[in-house]
C-alpha cells in the first residue's frame, strides 16, 4: 500500500477506532508492520490530528490493559482445539 504517510496514519487511526481492533489486526489489514502502525499512531498522528490521536490513544491503552486476557483466551482455545473467531 503506497500512500502518503500522513494519510495512512489517519486511515489507520480511523480504522482502529471504527473496528475497535488491535495494532496487529490493523497492520494485517493495511499490509504494514506492527511497528509501522505503532509509529504512525504514536509519533506522527499527534502532529497531524491531535483530537483523533487522543481517541485512538484511549483505545490503544485499553487494548494494552486487556492483552493478558486475550492471550489467555487464545491459549485456552489452542489447547481445546478450537478456532478463533477470524480463523477458518
Amino acid at each position: 500500500m503506497r500512500t502518503n504517510i500522513e494519510e495512512r496514519a489517519v486511515e489507520l487511526a480511523e480504522y482502529i477506532i471504527e473496528n475497535r481492533c488491535t495494532v496487529r489486526a490493523a497492520a494485517a489489514r493495511f499490509g504494514v508492520s506492527k511497528s509501522t502502525v505503532h509509529k504512525d499512531l504514536t509519533e506522527r498522528l499527534p502532529g497531524i490530528r491531535p483530537a483523533l490521536f487522543r481517541r485512538v490513544r484511549a483505545l490503544l491503552d485499553l487494548n494494552k490493559a486487556e492483552r493478558h486476557i486475550r492471550g489467555g483466551l487464545a491459549t485456552r482455545r489452542k489447547y481445546r482445539g478450537e478456532q478463533a473467531a477470524g480463523e477458518l
